[in-house]
């Protein structure tokens, strides 16, 4: 059964929606941004994620009547005034149409992942949700591909972060995300359910200390796991655990069976699995992979593997489920253009300081030079300006609350992430800060000055600022 997330916003945007009612604005269209102001210091790229669980959001976004009869009971919404608020409630769908930059693909400051067009009481009620969910999606994604980036010629990631993420549901989509940014598998089992991402688990410390000796426990193991046994061996002594997963190898190659790999997940990472690596070959052992965990990070990655540490596959957790280093975006939701009385969407503009927008209904253009690497970004104004050499980002994906588009299966959403990292300049996928190029186009850096004097001039004058612009072709 789906959810009910209508009241999963906050109080002011159902407050706006209201006193917008009394005052007739609701039906008036409204087009609101939705992009990270600023990529935090230790990103160089986001990694766009969240569309589909956002559009599924707004197409079944419904209130019920317990949910009607709760918000009657807030001392806010006291008063006859709001019953014509209620019945709107009541019959509430999301008629708008939505733009969005399809699901793994790269994108920068002030570039819009999503935009909302549809009357101003629908587009003001899903706020909130977008933004938590596009914004931490993101987050997960942008974690997961750095760390990618950062090992992707050394071992592959597997996710297993469920036990120290912010809430069971965000562990989820903490999977989703670190798989289209191109972890190979999760510990999540009900990410594996929901998603059909591959699944991967070995044991706990707690099991090898269950029984009398670590050679029983491997041994144990071994015989419930024969085709998908990773030994565990830093409880004790490393080396020793080695030595021990080593006599349970032979015993399996004596059965016919193999020993799939042993995972160290404390001490000297670069040092103890080294040895393990040397210890194996030396007894014929070299297909067993070595798995490395503890708190890993793309800095720690690096350190280890410039140490000469090996590894087949890395263990990550902590600091992907709760992207340790950037744990939130500063994702907004920003209105642009708002309908007129003769109809026309006349643009909108914040000017506070530090916080300026983008006015109007935006495209994004990337434009490649001949080696099929991205060199720069270009805002512009949809529908009033075109860039033949440049491949436009935002696509309309749902038109009058419907999706309109097929939506891409996981794998399909992992293959254009991994396609769309590899046009980048190979700078940004590194660990030292580097900038990309993302201009204004001329035509919307004219209406965004002429804003800026309109509402500058408007507040001189002791008026509001609800600039307008010339009309630019």
């Amino acid at each position: 059964m789906e959810k009910n997330h209508a009241l999963e916003t906050d109080m002011y945007q159902l407050t706006m929606m209201a006193a917008n009612e009394l005052a007739g604005k609701s039906n008036e269209l409204s087009t609101f941004d939705l992009f990270v102001r600023r990529i935090p210091e230790s990103r160089n790229y986001l990694l766009s994620c969240g569309l589909e669980e956002a559009l599924n959001y707004l197409k079944n976004l419904r209130f019920t009547e317990e949910q009607i009869s709760y918000l009657k009971s807030l001392p806010a919404f006291q008063g006859e005034q709001h019953e014509r608020f209620f019945e709107k409630l009541r019959n509430f769908r999301f008629t708008g149409d939505v733009w969005a930059v399809k699901e793994g693909t790269p994108i920068f400051s002030n570039e819009p992942l999503l935009i909302v067009r549809a009357p101003t009481f629908e587009a003001q009620l899903v706020e909130t949700y977008l933004l938590n969910i596009i914004g931490s999606r993101t987050m997960f994604a942008s974690k997961a591909s750095r760390i990618v980036d950062n090992s992707r010629f050394y071992s592959q990631a597997m996710e297993f972060g469920t036990r120290r993420s912010h809430d069971p549901e965000a562990a989820i989509a903490c999977a989703r995300a670190a798989y289209i940014a191109g972890f190979v598998a999760t510990s999540n089992l009900e990410a594996g359910k929901r998603y059909g991402i591959p699944v991967s688990g070995t044991m706990a410390h707690a099991f090898v200390m269950g029984f009398a000796s670590e050679l029983d426990a491997f041994r144990a193991y071994s015989n419930a796991f024969p085709k998908n046994t990773v030994l565990l061996v830093d409880t004790y002594d490393i080396e020793q655990g080695i030595r021990n997963a080593i006599t349970v190898a032979k015993e399996m190659e004596s059965r016919g069976e193999r020993l799939l790999g042993i995972r160290i997940d404390s001490g000297d990472l670069a040092h103890f699995s080294r040895l393990a690596r040397n210890i194996l070959n030396e007894n014929g052992l070299g297909y067993v992979k070595i798995v490395i965990s503890n708190d890993l990070d793309e800095i720690k990655i690096t350190d280890i593997r410039s140490k000469g540490g090996i590894a087949d596959m890395l263990g990550i957790g902590t600091m992907v489920a709760t992207s340790n280093d950037a744990p939130h975006l500063g994702v907004v939701y920003k209105l642009s253009e708002q309908e007129t009385k003769s109809g026309e969407m006349q643009p909108r503009i914040k000017i506070s300081e530090g916080k300026i927008t983008l006015p109007g209904l935006k495209q994004v253009y990337r434009f490649y030079g001949r080696d099929g690497r991205a060199y720069m970004d270009e805002i512009c104004l949809s529908g009033i300006e075109e860039r033949k050499s440049g491949t436009p980002l935002l696509e309309k994906v749902m038109e009058g609350g419907n999706i309109i588009v097929k939506m891409p299966t996981l794998e399909e959403i992992k293959i254009h992430a991994e396609s769309e990292r590899k046009k980048l300049p190979d700078t940004l996928r590194g660990l030292t800060p580097n900038k990309y190029k993302v201009e204004l186009s001329s035509h919307l850096l004219v209406i965004q000055t002429q804003l800026i004097e309109s509402a500058k001039a408007a507040i001189r004058n002791g008026q509001g600022h609800n600039a307008t612009a010339k009309k630019i072709k």
